[in-house]
């Protein structure tokens, strides 16, 4: 790698945080080395490297935010290139960053909202690590509530002492009704009202049900874009405490769709810092709860990514993070993630009594108990497929039939993917019992969806159990399905 020209003065941040950490010069090389690997990156540091930087010199690139990523992951708080002593770059892990602050956390999101364009082969370039999840969870746990979100009006000066002109009303549409502007026309400096923040809530239901339908990949880049030219224009505005909280939590919600919808089109290193993002949102909004689902939902990540150990620990400071104060539903939802979690560890005791814990929790739910919007999915139809996942998992075919015939039988049709999703599981099943035609059978109807829906996480399953019919490649039910499936392309 090559250097900038050696300062005058030696790095003495550099050496008290490497003191502090108990490095070595080689020891912290090879931990960058390692950090850059994880990124795709060959740096091949040495610890001449190291003491060159401690005599000045100025690593290029990235480099300086992966030293600081490798001291924030040793003592456990997070820090910048510039308290190393070291130039301020584009860090390669932007977006990882649990803000210190709500201003913070709008320049971090909104950063990634303008950053999010390309194909869906760059975004998924990305990179995911599973040690980018320990900080902004634990500082999401421990951290402390924002104490103030509004934003004031900054005073307008008069131009050479004049008072200010008033700004000209909205035009007037062709049935002479004032016209309503959108946030990006009416500017940074506008006054945030209720009805812009049931637009956000109205926008993100709207892209939630055509995810459902259709897929992660349908509708995504629309909702990035909208998220920069009209919810960022708002968190940019003027609002009041009350305002602002329920504007921070709109733009959770909708920070959080985006990592999903990326998530389903295998962009995982981008899903994770939208996760991480609405994760911080959540803070600046108040709401506890809602971080819980954020955590779980990057839990649910974790399982498919196959990082059960993650996902275990993600669940349960989401547990932790609600107490049992939570509504029921919401009790559910967070000990079916850790179950999915402990089924892809082979975790059978603990699994189990997870899943007793949310049946349970959902067997508590009484009519006309409140509900958040954001948990309403997780029903009968949701705890019949964590079941049916869990026990596919952990090959007790037979159970994992059971279940996800009775979350077929109960999901509504406009949940078209987890239907999908869940017809592959039950396929996976059939097959583990040796019930070859049906299994074929069913995943056939399941490719024949998948190649209607932009999922990536829907291919992948078909593929999955594609996997699993390598020992039967030579019948006729595969050569059936195989030919099915051609017919598709």
């Amino acid at each position: 790698m090559t250097e900038r020209p050696a300062q005058r003065t030696p790095n003495r941040q550099l050496a008290a945080l490497i003191a502090e950490a108990g490095f070595s010069n080689a020891g912290l090389a090879r931990r960058v080395d390692q950090l850059g690997l994880e990124h795709g990156l060959d740096l091949r540091y040495d610890k001449t490297s190291v003491t060159r930087w401690l005599r000045g010199q100025q690593p290029r690139g990235t480099t300086p935010a992966l030293i600081a990523e490798v001291f924030t992951r040793r003592l456990g708080r997070r820090l910048t290139a510039q308290d190393l002593g070291l130039d301020a770059c584009a860090p390669v892990y932007a977006g990882l960053e649990f803000a210190g602050s709500p201003e913070e956390a709008v320049d971090i999101v909104s950063g990634l909202w303008r950053k999010d364009s390309g194909s869906h082969a760059e975004l998924r370039k990305i990179a995911f690590t599973p040690a980018g999840l320990v900080v902004p969870s634990r500082d999401w746990l421990i951290g402390r509530p924002d104490e103030r979100v509004a934003r004031a009006e900054a005073p307008r000066v008069p131009a050479q002492g004049r008072p200010a002109v008033p700004r000209p009303a909205a035009a007037a549409g062709t049935g002479g009704e004032p016209r309503r502007r959108s946030a990006a026309e009416r500017g940074p400096g506008h006054r945030v009202t209720g009805g812009d923040i049931a637009a956000l809530r109205s926008v993100s239901e709207l892209f939630r049900t055509l995810d459902n339908a259709y897929g992660g990949g349908h509708a995504r880049q629309a909702l990035v874009r909208y998220l920069e030219h009209e919810c960022e224009p708002m968190l940019r505005g003027v609002y009041g405490e009350q305002t602002g909280r329920r504007l921070f939590a709109a733009a959770a919600d909708l920070t959080r769709l985006a990592g999903w919808t990326s998530y389903d089109i295998a962009a995982h290193g981008l899903a994770q810092r939208y996760f991480v993002q609405a994760l911080r949102l959540s803070q600046a909004a108040g709401d506890r709860p809602y971080g819980a689902y954020v955590l779980v939902t990057m839990s649910r990540q974790a399982v498919y990514l196959g990082h059960g150990r993650e996902a275990v620990q993600l669940a349960r400071v989401a547990q932790q993070g609600v107490g049992t104060g939570a509504p029921p539903t919401v009790q559910a939802l967070l000990h079916a993630a850790e179950a999915r979690g402990h089924a892809v560890l082979g975790e059978v005791r603990a699994c189990t009594a997870s899943l007793v814990r949310a049946e349970r929790a959902l067997e508590a739910v009484r009519s006309g108990d409140e509900v958040p919007h954001w948990a309403r999915f997780f029903d009968e139809a949701q705890l019949a497929d964590e079941f049916g996942h869990c026990h596919r998992d952990l090959q007790q075919f037979r159970a994992a039939a059971q279940h996800a015939e009775r979350s077929l039988q109960l999901r509504g049709p406009g949940y078209a993917r987890s239907r999908l999703l869940c017809k592959v599981v039950l396929a996976t099943a059939r097959l583990g019992l040796g019930e070859l035609d049906q299994a074929c059978s069913l995943a056939a109807e399941a490719a024949g969806q998948a190649a209607e829906m932009r999922s990536v996480r829907a291919v992948e399953y078909v593929k999955d159990f594609e996997r699993r019919l390598e020992p039967y490649k030579d019948t006729a039910p595969v050569r059936g399905y195989r030919d099915r499936v051609a017919a598709l392309g």
